[in-house]
């Protein structure tokens, strides 16, 4: 199981400028990719997500800015971008009218991901150094718990935060004793699988009397 902690980041003013830049080269990166499937589909090819996973180191000649972020980010735009796809495509599937996934502007392309490696952790610092960008402090309000599998750097407004994604172990429920089985049925209350029979307490004919009493009082009674 995944958990995310997610903690308020404090980037300096050079540190923020690379990622402000790394962002705005992401996004090119996918609208890029984006372009070349609409642009496939309509040419009658249909587009892999391998295969845009090949344009990217070509596409560098193109935008050299490409070469300043790191490999694995670029991998994950990738990524993004086919999960975008496919969630789309299985909307269209359940019969909901929509149109093509739109491109990203600048406001809607906010995170970096760190997917296994590219950054390392200072937890003593409480500090995370990421590949072409640099070392970013950040408030540990609380500890995560597990192995951490990736890390993302996003913005939201004027803020930054840093999310940590750790692996964590679900324990089996321990169990003490051992189980026993029960069948309720009508004759019988319950009985489980030692043969222990628990009686019908048979509350309706229990009270059988006295609810016939109580609705002959009721039936007696003058109206108003």
């Amino acid at each position: 199981m995944i958990v995310s902690y997610k903690y308020r980041a404090y980037p300096d003013a050079i540190t923020e400028g690379r990622l402000n830049t790394a962002l705005d080269t992401c996004r090119w990166l996918y609208n890029q990719l984006l372009e070349e499937c609409n642009a496939a589909q309509e040419n009658g090819i249909t587009p892999t997500m391998r295969g845009t996973q090949a344009r990217i180191v070509p596409l560098k000649d193109e935008n050299p800015a490409l070469s300043g972020v790191y490999s694995k980010v670029l991998q994950m735009v990738n990524s993004t971008l086919w999960s975008n796809i496919r969630a789309l495509s299985q909307t269209k599937k359940k019969g909901r009218k929509i149109g093509k996934l739109r491109f990203k502007s600048a406001s809607r392309y906010r995170t970096l991901n760190y997917n296994q490696s590219g950054f390392k952790i200072d937890g003593e610092q409480s500090a995370i150094t990421f590949s072409k960008i640099g070392t970013i402090p950040f408030t540990m309000h609380r500890p995560y718990v597990g192995t951490v599998k990736g890390v993302q750097i996003t913005r939201s407004g004027d803020n930054w935060y840093v999310i940590i994604q750790a692996e964590q172990k679900i324990s089996e429920p321990t169990r003490e004793g051992r189980s026993v089985g029960i069948d309720v049925g009508l004759d019988s209350f319950a009985v489980d699988s030692d043969g222990t029979v628990i009686e019908n307490p048979r509350f309706f004919e229990q009270s059988r009397n006295t609810i016939k009493k109580l609705q002959q009082s009721v039936a007696r009674k003058k109206r108003f």
